[in-house]
């Protein structure tokens, strides 16, 4: 059976940093397009705004433009793990965050949810300022 199971969300300042992980079993994250998503409040579970993908082979990387110059995406392939490094954290960052992951085929675009097998329960992020 295959979960995603994400930790190191928390409350944090505006300002402050979090390292966010998603450890996997029951699949391996070799070679597979991982992504973190992030869902506003009131936001349809359709609508979650993809902010970091990774391909855990090439080491392809792709991010939101909000998110540019302050997340980082990474894995750790020995733990089966992909982490997420969230700095200079604002108020409107506040979310939980989901990991997926892609089981296989073609990329079309590594920030759409549509494009994912995968998803972890979230962890929630919440920035106070």
């Amino acid at each position: 059976q295959v979960q995603l199971v994400e930790s190191g969300g928390g409350s944090v300042q505006a300002g402050g940093s979090l390292r966010l992980s998603c450890a996997a079993s029951g699949f391996s994250l070799s070679r597979k397009w991982i992504a973190w998503f992030r869902q506003a409040p009131q936001a349809p579970e359709k609508e979650r705004e993809g902010v970091a993908a990774l391909h855990t082979g090439a080491g392809t990387t792709s991010y939101a433009d909000s998110v540019k110059g302050r997340f980082t995406i990474s894995r750790d392939n020995a733990k089966n793990t992909v982490y997420l490094q969230i700095n200079s954290l604002k108020p409107e960052d506040t979310a939980p965050y989901y990991c997926a992951a892609k089981d296989g085929g073609v990329m079309f675009d590594a920030l759409s949810p549509e494009e994912y097998d995968y998803w972890g329960q979230g962890t929630q992020v919440t920035v106070s300022s």
